[in-house]
């Protein structure tokens, strides 16, 4: 009678990882924590201006046309629409930027890690759609466009409530939020793209592909040199990227997507073959602050400004389906989407968390994922339109769902400091004096 073979070991998941990336994850975190501040300052401030005697300077500003005369270019937008399709585009330029380099030198680089987050994502895009479907499906018509609303998450706006909280949250689960946000928002691009296109202008579309070809191609032709001589980059590759927005915007796909595809674009030099600060690098320094402090807090600005109308105005917002598939959406359906994938991930990959993770600290970060504000207002937006009564429903919404999302990951996080507090404190010890922490250097 033969022996049974050994079963395999089990995996794994939601481990510390190298070093290297927590430093850069711990990096990025800490400049979008500055940027989730003035975002939340930037959204307040609209409410409060909307709401006033005022509110309508504050409507009036947001309608203001812009036009900047470009031939066979329609450029003239209102400062919401410049917001939303320029200002934006910033943003998810660090989208795709950030997707490329966690490809290349970070944790999507390895499948074993990568489907962790990305299960997770999709798990937390889908429940949350089924959710608002289930709730407005009887409804029908047009409130069934804004599936897509409640599927998104704010990393900045979480990560700033990690930070007023003063969560010292364990270095796998920050990366797991990260990654899990990033991947999170190349889903939304992908459905903006494909839904949210009406009409397409093939003309257009093919013209954009020139400049971002040409863009891929003098960036890593030459890449040493722009490392050096960071000017040469914004003297030739800015102006490809601006014409590459300007044409994509001009062919019915929203602007943008220009911004995610020119992140892609950025080459990204693995740490084995790395010399000094790479392209990919100066960018990111050069634009996460100015997306951060300038382009994400304008566009929440114009964005989440909504006349809520006193107690008449809650009613009638109570009144539409749309504001419970949202809120629900946001608030139940991300935690469930993103806990249950992870959940049935580790039943079917035969896979443990990490001993230093534990499932409630795991929720307590599921629930800030339903914190969805930037993403969420743009394709509400694109869902609705600035004219429908459900847009401004949309807007209350998501400001309710995300409310409520900090307010309960923040009670469940919180009196999990002191545990957090000690395994920071373990998770810095450098006994052997190396400038890598211990924990890191263990099998």
């Amino acid at each position: 009678m033969t022996n049974p073979e050994p079963a395999p070991p089990r995996q794994t998941i939601l481990g510390l990882g190298s070093y290297r990336e927590s430093q850069r994850i711990g990096a990025i975190l800490r400049k979008e924590t500055v940027g989730g501040l003035v975002l939340i300052v930037a959204a307040a401030v609209a409410i409060i201006w909307a709401n006033t005697p005022w509110g309508d300077s504050y409507f009036a500003l947001r309608d203001l046309h812009l036009n900047i005369p470009v031939p066979w270019i329609d450029l003239d937008l209102s400062l919401g629409h410049w917001a939303s399709d320029g200002l934006l585009a910033v943003f998810f330029f660090l989208v795709g930027l950030e997707l490329k380099k966690e490809f290349v030198i970070g944790d999507l680089r390895d499948f074993s890690k990568a489907i962790v987050p990305v299960t997770a994502a999709f798990g937390g895009v889908l429940i949350p759609a089924l959710i608002y479907v289930a709730l407005n499906i009887s409804e029908g018509g047009s409130t069934l466009h804004g599936w897509a609303i409640p599927t998104a998450t704010d990393i900045a706006f979480a990560v700033a409530v990690l930070a007023v909280i003063g969560s010292s949250l364990p270095s796998p689960l920050r990366i797991f939020l990260l990654t899990l946000a990033v991947v999170d928002d190349l889903i939304a691009i992908m459905i903006i793209a494909i839904v949210y296109t009406d009409t397409l202008d093939f003309l257009f579309l093919g013209l954009a592909l020139i400049p971002l070809a040409l863009f891929f191609f003098i960036s890593h032709r030459y890449q040493k040199y722009f490392a050096t001589r960071a000017w040469t980059a914004w003297v030739i590759l800015l102006p490809l990227g601006i014409v590459t927005w300007a044409f994509v915007l001009q062919s019915g796909i929203h602007a943008t997507v220009a911004g995610v595809l020119l992140g892609f674009s950025v080459p990204v030099l693995r740490h084995d073959k790395r010399e000094g600060t790479g392209v990919a690098e100066r960018f990111e320094h050069r634009f996460r602050p100015l997306s951060s402090g300038f382009c994400v807090p304008i566009f929440a600005f114009f964005s989440a400004g909504v006349a809520i109308g006193g107690v008449e105005g809650i009613t009638k917002a109570m009144a539409d389906p749309v504001v419970w598939g949202i809120v629900a959406g946001l608030v139940l359906g991300k935690p469930i989407g993103i806990l249950g994938s992870t959940f049935l991930l580790t039943k079917t990959r035969h896979a443990n968390l990490d001993p230093a993770v534990r499932w409630v600290d795991l929720l307590g970060v599921t629930l800030l994922a339903g914190i969805g504000f930037t993403v969420s207002l743009l394709v509400s937006e694109l869902s609705f339109g600035l004219e429908s009564p459900h847009y401004e429903h949309a807007k209350v919404a998501i400001l309710t769902g995300s409310l409520l999302a900090a307010v309960l990951g923040a009670a469940w996080l919180i009196p999990r400091n002191r545990r957090y507090r000690k395994w920071e404190l373990e998770a810095q010890r450098d006994d052997d004096a190396d400038g890598i922490p211990d924990v890191y250097q263990q099998d």
